[in-house]
């Protein structure tokens, strides 16, 4: 079966073979709306742990190599595909959601006890659709629409920040800084830009004594976020001290080593992740101080790529892996029910029913490293490829050779 045929059944099914759903399903077919969401830069060890710590039990998967994958490009119902790249050369997009940018992330030894993650990344040229080698920029973060991106400068944490004309590829303004970025993400609406501030680079990595491996220094040298007005450029910076907050009862100073901030969907609070906290994140408001966790943000998961959907019905849940192999939750928002769908792990929504996700082939021989870009759906079994696989890099998945990831933005 080609990608064709997958794309006209995985839509027949949508219209009309739908099997039955669980309680409350009927509320989340929805009116289509788009979203973006730009990959987060946050580490997420612990929960990548647990995915791996489930999917070894399970039989290996195969590599999709009996795929019939077209050499060029494959556009069905806003579907741009290309089985046959990874990392992708050309566009890979799915309704308004597109694949803005990607990198592939290497490990730098810089002595026999420290290294720093560094990211290369590969941007959008919206002229030809494919994606140009940008190796000047440390991060980058891409807002609706594909016109701008905000990127650092070789060596975190940076002094400025660029706002990119992604047409152009020239910085068409620069907004310097007191406090040390690292971190960067729009709002939902692309108006705010928050910057995660850091005393020191936190994708430095050490390697503890008697350990084979390099892990994130601690304590972490997080201190505090700015908030942006993207238009204008003026915005101010909050001081976030770590410990006590209210997710964190004990004040347990234990974050990731980079864990950065974003906005809530409304642009009301700054919240993060807290790995060691009693409900895993944390909220603030756009001063600093800290604020209870909001009703319909109390299911999200910071270490789950997709977040919630665009209607805020549904939140992108963690890695089930009952009903099928290598599959995800997602949440109903308001009660905390969830309904398991196809998916290894879920970065972006399409609509409030759609999202692209990693997943495996079929099979019994390729890793749950051995993973492509597909788009899945709730409450069906199908799968539309929108990627080659990326290589499997066994113990070390991390460490470049093509384990590339992704950045989405709405189009």
């Amino acid at each position: 079966m080609n990608v064709e045929d997958l794309l006209r059944d995985a839509l027949r099914e949508q219209a009309a073979e739908q099997p039955p759903a669980g309680t409350g399903f009927a509320e989340w077919v929805l009116a289509l709306r788009r979203r973006r969401r730009n990959r987060r830069l946050a580490s997420v060890a612990a929960a990548t742990a647990a995915v791996v710590a489930v999917a070894v039990a399970v039989p290996l998967l195969d590599s999709g190599k009996d795929d019939v994958r077209p050499s060029g490009i494959v556009e069905q119902q806003g579907v741009s595909a290309h089985p046959d790249q990874s990392p992708p050369r050309d566009l890979i997009a799915a309704g308004n959601t597109a694949l803005a940018a990607y990198y592939i992330p290497n490990t730098v030894k810089r002595s026999a006890t420290e290294a720093v993650y560094e990211r290369t990344y590969w941007l959008l040229d919206q002229k030809t659709d494919k994606y140009v080698k940008a190796p000047q920029w440390s991060v980058v973060a891409v807002a609706p629409g594909l016109k701008t991106a905000a990127v650092l400068e070789k060596g975190l944490p940076a002094s400025r920040i660029g706002l990119l004309d992604l047409a152009t590829r020239e910085v068409k303004r620069w907004i310097d800084v007191d406090h040390g970025v690292a971190g960067l993400e729009f709002s939902h609406d692309g108006r705010k830009l928050v910057a995660t501030t850091y005393s020191e680079n936190p994708d430095l990595q050490v390697k503890p004594k008697g350990s084979d491996s390099f892990m994130g220094n601690q304590p972490s040298s997080r201190t505090g976020f700015y908030v942006f007005d993207v238009a204008s450029g003026k915005g101010s910076w909050s001081e976030v001290k770590l410990g006590g907050g209210k997710s964190d009862p004990m004040g347990l100073d234990f974050i990731n080593s980079r864990q950065d901030f974003a906005l809530s969907r409304d642009g009301r609070y700054v919240w993060a992740g807290n790995p060691m906290g009693e409900i895993g994140k944390e909220f603030w408001d756009l001063t600093g101080a800290s604020v209870p966790v909001p009703d319909n943000e109390k299911y999200l998961d910071w270490s789950v790529e997709a977040l919630d959907s665009p209607s805020g019905r549904l939140v992108a849940g963690g890695f089930a892996g009952k009903k099928w192999h290598t599959s995800s939750y997602v949440v109903d928002s308001a009660t905390g029910a969830k309904t398991e769908m196809r998916g290894q792990q879920l970065l972006a929504w399409v609509d409030d029913r759609t999202l692209v996700a990693w997943d495996i082939g079929k099979g019994a021989k390729e890793s749950e490293y051995h993973q492509r870009l597909v788009l899945v759906t709730i409450g069906s079994d199908k799968e539309v490829p929108l990627s080659g696989f990326r290589k499997d890099n066994g113990t070390n998945p991390d460490n470049g050779s093509g384990r590339w990831e992704p950045v989405f933005a709405e189009r």
